[in-house]
């Protein structure tokens, strides 16, 4: 099952490549990430990637993780694995979210590099800083948060 943001700021083009880690018995969860190498990038804004980077490394504080791309709409899970991963959020609250469950699961993740067509606000893009706290609210809720409730 593969989660594509319907926007198309990353292309279904990459397919093959977010799969093949699944295809080769490797993974059970891979990401696509634009932060590494290989692939076109279109550059973007400042803070945007700031707010990316902090909660990436927040992940990796709370989950003992090194993605490069926690906040990445690309990613492709076996079905029965997807299927077993009960979803609460909508919006950008899904990414931390779906994270924060697949790590605590310790399945097999992996990360390919992916190209990135990010649009502008003018070009429709819709995700803001209400987001970007929405997202670190999530990260604490479902890393954090079920500590200090047993």
């Amino acid at each position: 099952m593969v989660v594509q943001g319907a926007d198309l700021e990353y292309g279904p083009a990459e397919f093959p490549s977010l799969l093949q880690p699944l295809i080769q018995g490797n993974a059970d969860v891979v990401y696509g990430s634009h932060f590494l190498g290989g692939q076109p990038r279109r550059v973007l804004y400042f803070w945007h990637s700031v707010g990316d980077r902090m909660l990436t490394l927040l992940s990796h504080c709370f989950m003992d993780i090194n993605l490069t791309d926690l906040e990445t709409c690309y990613k492709a899970f076996r079905r029965e694995i997807i299927q077993e991963i009960p979803i609460e959020e909508d919006r950008f609250g899904f990414e931390p979210e779906i994270t924060v469950k697949v790590a605590k699961s310790r399945l097999r993740i992996y990360q390919v590099g992916i190209g990135y067509r990010g649009r502008t606000y003018e070009e429709g893009k819709k995700i803001g800083w209400k987001d970007g706290l929405r997202a670190l609210w999530c990260l604490l809720k479902y890393s954090v948060a079920e500590l200090f409730t047993k």
